[in-house]
This record gives C-alpha cells, structure tokens and sequence, in this order.
C-alpha cells in the first residue's frame, strides 16, 4: 500500500513582507511616533517571521493577522524594556499632526487626542478596528481575547468616545 505523505503549503515570505510590510510600519509608526524607531520595530517583527516561517498560516487573512499578532507581541516587549517611554504621548502627538489630514482637520487631532486618553487595550481595539480595518473579531483572534470581551470593550469604548465628543461640542450628524 503506498504511503500518504502530508503536505503543508509553504507561505511565500517575501510576498507576504512586501504586501504587508508598509501596513505594518504605519501600525508601529502611529504606536510609538518616531518613524525610526518604527522600522527598529518592523526589523524585529520580520526577525520573528522568518525564525517562525513553519507556523505562519496559508491564508492570506489569517497570516495578516498573525503578522499583526507578532507585532503586537514586539511592541510590547519595546515598551516593557522601557528605553523610549519618555514622552511617548507628545511624539505620538507631534508625528500624527505633522500628518496632512489632521493639519487639514482640527477634529481628526481632537479625536485622536481622545483615543490616546482611552486605556491600553481599549485604545489598542479601536486602533486596531479603525486604523488598521480588522473586524471585532480578527481583534480578539489577534489580542488572544474573548470575541465577547471584545466587543463590549469596543462597545464601552466608543461610547467614551462619544460622549467626550458631545461634551465639546465636536459630535457631527
């Protein structure tokens, strides 16, 4: 009887860098505000998915959001190291106004401003959700939560949104 050998469908590593590795830049960039520590950033993601290559999955979706996985997992272990913490917030800031469509817009800076008030994860979810076009529950598969936990924090964090935005007035029909 011949034997039956299993197939794994390798992923093609270079395509999928070239495809996502811009996105991927954009995401660190908009985390930490320096544009060179964001490639520092994408470096070590890249790093990890060639020394990971063998558990990337064959779907292009998913292996998107493996990618972003991982780099969630590099950008924590940045800030955990603690050697850029120092006024995260004001680069952030000062990288997104020098931005055309928040010099073009007094409320694309208002609200980001807001987003940078929320908590860790919340404002992880919206970024996430918002900046980086993934479904409620791609971000819970990427952040290892519940979809459920998700999507209330989701829910709790828009309404925060929401009702800072009515109390300026910057609430739009």
């Amino acid at each position: 009887m011949p034997r039956v050998v299993a197939v794994t469908q390798r992923v093609d590593i270079p395509a999928l860098v070239e495809r996502e590795a811009p996105a991927l830049l954009a995401y660190f960039s908009r985390r930490i505000g320096r544009v060179d520590d964001a490639a520092d950033l994408l470096g070590d993601t890249l790093v990890v998915v060639w020394r990971r290559q063998h558990t990337i999955p064959s779907d292009p979706e998913r292996a998107r959001m493996w990618l972003y996985g991982v780099a969630r997992k590099t950008l924590l272990a940045h800030r955990r190291s603690g050697a850029r913490r120092i006024a995260l917030a004001d680069k952030l800031r000062l990288e997104l106004a020098a931005q055309p469509e928040a010099v073009a817009n007094e409320l694309h800076e208002h609200v980001r401003q807001l987003v940078g008030d929320l908590g860790e994860i919340d404002r992880e979810i919206i970024g996430l959700v918002y900046w980086e076009g993934f479904s409620l529950a791609e971000v819970a598969r990427i952040l290892g939560m519940r979809a459920a936990t998700v999507r209330s924090r989701h829910a709790r964090a828009r309404a925060t949104l929401r009702d800072a935005l009515a109390e300026t007035g910057d609430v739009r029909d």
